[in-house]
């Protein structure tokens, strides 16, 4: 990752922290499916973010983009499922922090041409 502030990278940088620590709250009470879930569309938001910083073009870059925006909307579902389910943990900031995401994520893939 760059020095340079990125908005985007450090919201899902920021974001794949949080996902570790509850998938592992999750573990803990022996919710492995959801853990896994949530671990992996979680974490690949921010994965494949990075991965679009190193794109070949803009058109790669939006993919990549488009790719984590899935993931986004994805682990906004089991966030969702977490907090109507009555005997799964649900964190409200992780729910607000992926709708931010997914602003943002909309946000770069509307604006790249």
């Amino acid at each position: 990752m760059s020095d340079r502030p990125n908005l985007i990278v450090d919201l899902t940088f920021s974001f794949s922290l949080k996902i570790i620590a509850f998938t592992e709250v999750l573990e803990n009470l022996k919710k492995f499916n959801m853990a896994n879930q949530l671990f992996r569309s979680g974490t690949s938001i921010g994965a494949n973010v990075c991965e679009a910083q190193g794109a070949q073009s803009k058109s790669d870059f939006k993919h990549k983009c488009k790719v984590a925006y899935k993931e986004a909307e994805e682990t906004r579902y089991w966030l969702m499922l977490c907090e109507k389910a009555p005997s799964y943990p649900f964190d409200n900031s992780m729910l607000e922090d992926i709708q931010s995401i997914i602003k943002v994520l909309g946000k770069i893939i509307s604006s790249t041409n």
